[in-house]
């Protein structure tokens, strides 16, 4: 099956909908449905019960998504390899949580550039965005933070650590509790990483501390300029604030909980990839931490 095909299909899948599926794949809503009904016209049959809201493939259909992502994912490699070999490119792709795109990958820049893998290329996402974009290939590795113990995401990835961080509540100095004696806070989606993580630690804060979600975000970096900016207190990774720490730019807020270990994972698909990636998984570990110069 075509590599389109199978883009498209999955686009509908994911989507839900004509209309979404035709914006992400750069294309008016029109043109898309007039390839998808020529999709089911080569195949000789409807995919797609359009009745539903949101559209889904029929029962006869849906045990054919998971062979779907997985040639999508097999095709891209062949393609991007086969691109790098014609162009002489040795390229290799990673998606990386927003924070440790700030703290982690500028190390690990400088090792795969030091063993020939160029450009290195980063994208970045919360923790489910950078799984999506391994497994539709286009990353060859993924770098994010996990809790320390916890298992593999699922069978078909492998994982390993490669550092360390600690998740820590800060703030600038001169914030304090209000008059009220509430605590303003920035809080994360609980459908993103930190998120859980902080709501897990919310419920275990002391009586007497009153929470007050001053701002909600999903990007690490905003948190991170909300402290700094006296706002709010933001529960961060201490490697993202370490030089603000250091210039007295952001405090540790005491009486609100103990901080929380980090993993820093490496994440590949299992028994598969390109050579560059494999060479740039290879390095990363033999390297050891990948924390940038002077950060903790």
């Amino acid at each position: 099956m075509r590599h389109d095909w199978i883009a498209d299909i999955l686009a509908v899948i994911d989507s839900g909908s004509f209309a979404r599926a035709a914006e992400a794949r750069n294309i008016t809503q029109s043109a898309f449905t007039r390839r998808i009904d020529a999709i089911e016209a080569q195949l000789g049959g409807s995919l797609f019960d359009r009745r539903r809201k949101p559209v889904a493939l029929r029962p006869g259909a849906q045990a054919l998504e998971r062979s779907l992502r997985t040639a999508l994912q097999v095709q891209s490699s062949l393609l991007q390899e086969a691109s790098e070999v014609a162009t002489g490119s040795r390229s290799i792709t990673l998606a990386c949580q927003h924070a440790i795109s700030a703290t982690v990958s500028p190390g690990i820049v400088r090792t795969l550039s030091g063993v020939g893998l160029e450009p290195v290329r980063i994208r970045s996402g919360n923790r489910d965005e950078c799984l999506v974009m391994l497994l539709s290939g286009k990353a060859d590795l993924v770098i994010s933070h996990a809790v320390p113990g916890a298992g593999p995401e699922a069978c078909g990835f492998e994982e390993c650590s490669i550092g360390s961080d600690i998740l820590i509540p800060l703030a600038h100095p001169a914030l304090g509790r209000r008059a009220d004696g509430r605590l303003p806070v920035v809080a994360y989606p609980a459908d993103v990483f930190l998120g859980a993580l902080v709501a897990g630690l919310w419920r275990e804060l002391p009586e007497d501390v009153v929470l007050h979600r001053r701002a909600e975000t999903s990007l690490t970096l905003a948190a991170y300029r909300y402290a700094v900016e006296g706002l709010a207190v933001a529960w961060l990774p201490r490697a993202l604030a370490a030089e603000d720490m250091r210039a007295g730019r952001l405090v540790r807020v005491e009486g609100v909980g103990p901080d929380l270990a980090l993993d820093i994972r490496m994440i590949r698909l299992a028994g598969s990839g390109r050579e560059g990636a494999r060479r740039g998984w290879d390095a990363i570990v033999a390297a050891g931490t990948p924390l940038s110069e002077g950060v903790p």
